[in-house]
């Protein structure tokens, strides 16, 4: 007992500058606010106001404990930069608040408030000690730029946008997952490429709304910003229509589940995509109409083909397009384009004269074939375009030496080198077209790996894919990278039954982070495979 009081004493005449001072759960959290005082060199991005003072001396007294640098947080993908500092670092409570300083980032800030175990506290001008606090203004001019600040007791994540505040969050999510707490110090993060996407086959195998919500979800912790949805092809249509309820597979997604799809995703920054692939891939379109079914000289039914000659085809389409216009109000729209199997034969006019002669009434008599398709796509963006949408369509549907070109606002989504008269990429970026990145040697999950197809892994893109390797394995001249907008993973279901939708989620899991990384920051990562796996299992 005597020893006791003797400590006791000792510590109450030498106060808290021992460093003694801890919190109640012993992580030492508290003096966060009064390390970090001194360092004031990093106090103009935490949001102090007038009341910072008293209210940081109310929460904490004053050690002096020395801490040592803090060293940059481990997140998929990694941050861009991070300023080291001295202290204790961040970590969550329930009685800390999440406050924004904008009622446009209330839904970034409950989500996070949720996940962290905090109390949301909505628009607040007070500064407390514990407070995790949102901002628009900051950040390097992109949109999707970030700043975090930890210090003073204290996180501020700003940023020029809400998407770029939400990917903030992703960091800070991650920091707390994987260490316990945010470091000290300033994050200064922001993308490569504005492009990040995820694409998924439903018309071939029907996935469930709640395996795609999981998707979302993991997406938007990963910070892409994009979900394809094809979900038109040969096998199935599946989703809900209105106008054109016969062509609707049993199976399917009403607009109400889509509808929920959609918000989920703007909720986590995503952009969902949809995909009606024409004049090519029609087949269950077509199972509903076989009056529109291209037929080649001798009759024969040609497999997934519109007859493009028709003008009740494009009637069709253009109903479909804009009934979903409203269904998916994000600014990008995939118009398909590819294998369209008219311009796969030897010669095109003598097994579709039909096709032949449509394309010399409509556009001189030196127009073939591939100008009538050419011309179907852009008839196509038109009906889209009229939506505010910016359109992409598939490598093979762009032909060499047509009279008709392809709209100049066309993106090129650059997949394979295998179509017949394939093109190399850089035809397309020399001309000034930008090109998105689905390379099938890389980021093709294609369900029972037929045609040669080997299920890709996480490993091979981490350590040798870029942005800029668009077809095979060579990359295209750094002149270009500005063009290349991102790129996507794609999962296709060519054998439907091959995999559940268990074993897809397994799969294409370690492939999402490791492209999660090179579309945030292409260069030559620091961690190894090995470290990048071990960090992916601590994350989640």
């Amino acid at each position: 007992m005597l020893r006791a009081l003797i400590a006791g004493g000792l510590v109450a005449a030498l106060g808290v500058g021992v460093g003694l001072w801890a919190s109640a759960d012993g992580d030492d959290s508290t003096v966060a606010g009064s390390v970090a005082g001194r360092q004031t060199s990093r106090g103009a991005a935490t949001g102090d106001g007038p009341s910072a003072s008293a209210a940081r001396t109310s929460a904490a007294p004053s050690p002096t404990r020395t801490y040592p640098l803090s060293t940059a947080p481990r997140t998929i993908p990694a941050v861009r930069t991070h300023s080291a500092a001295r202290g204790p670092g961040w970590r969550p409570t329930a009685e800390y608040r999440v406050v924004v300083s904008d009622p446009s980032l209330t839904d970034e800030g409950r989500l996070i408030a949720g996940e962290l175990g905090m109390t949301y506290a909505g628009e607040k001008d007070d500064v407390r000690f514990g407070d995790l606090r949102l901002t628009i203004g900051g950040g390097s001019g992109n949109p999707e730029s970030y700043t975090m600040n930890v210090g003073r007791g204290r996180v501020t994540v700003s940023g020029p946008s809400d998407a770029g505040v939400f990917y903030g969050t992703r960091t800070l999510k991650q920091e707390v997952k994987g260490a316990g707490r945010a470091p000290e110090g300033i994050v200064r993060d922001a993308p490569a490429k504005p492009q990040r996407a995820f694409s998924l086959d439903i018309a071939r195998k029907y996935f469930s709304p709640g395996w795609i919500e999981d998707r979302i979800r993991e997406l938007g912790d990963l910070k892409y910003n994009q979900f394809g949805l094809h979900f038109s092809d040969d096998q199935a249509f599946r989703i809900e229509s209105d106008t054109h309820p016969e062509i609707v597979a049993q199976q399917h997604l009403t607009k109400a589940q889509v509808k929920q799809i959609v918000d989920l995703a703007a909720s986590r920054h995503i952009t969902v995509v949809p995909e009606i692939d024409s004049p090519g891939h029609l087949g269950a379109v077509l199972a509903a109409h076989p009056e529109l079914q291209l037929r080649n000289v001798n009759g024969v039914a040609t497999r997934g083909a519109i007859d493009i000659s028709k003008d009740a085809s494009g009637k069709l389409l253009d109903d479909l397009l804009g009934e979903y216009a409203g269904l998916f109000p994000g600014a990008q729209w995939h118009l398909g384009g590819d294998e369209y199997q008219a311009l796969t034969v030897s010669s095109p006019a003598a097994s579709y004269p039909q096709l032949a002669t449509a394309a010399r009434q409509r556009y001189g008599s030196g127009a073939g074939v591939a100008d009538l398709a050419t011309g179907w796509l852009n008839d196509r963006a038109d009906t889209v375009r009229a939506h505010d949408r910016t359109m992409r369509v598939w490598n093979d549907g762009f032909f060499r030496g047509t009279t008709v070109k392809p709209a100049s606002d066309l993106v090129v989504a650059y997949w394979t080198g295998k179509e017949i008269g394939a093109r190399v990429p850089t035809e397309y970026l020399s001309t000034g077209r930008k090109v998105l990145n689905y390379n099938d040697e890389y980021l093709y999950y294609v369900l029972g790996e037929p045609n040669d197809f080997a299920y890709p892994t996480g490993q091979r893109i981490y350590q040798q894919w870029t942005p800029r390797v668009l077809r095979g394995t060579t990359a295209v001249p750094a002149r270009y990278d500005s063009q290349i907008l991102g790129g996507s993973f794609s999962v296709w279901c060519d054998l439907a039954n091959s995999q559940t939708e268990g074993q897809v989620a397994a799969g294409v899991r370690m492939p999402l982070r490791a492209l999660a990384q090179k579309l945030w920051d292409a260069r030559t990562p620091s961690m190894s495979w090995t470290q990048f796996t071990s960090l992916a299992g601590r994350l989640g």
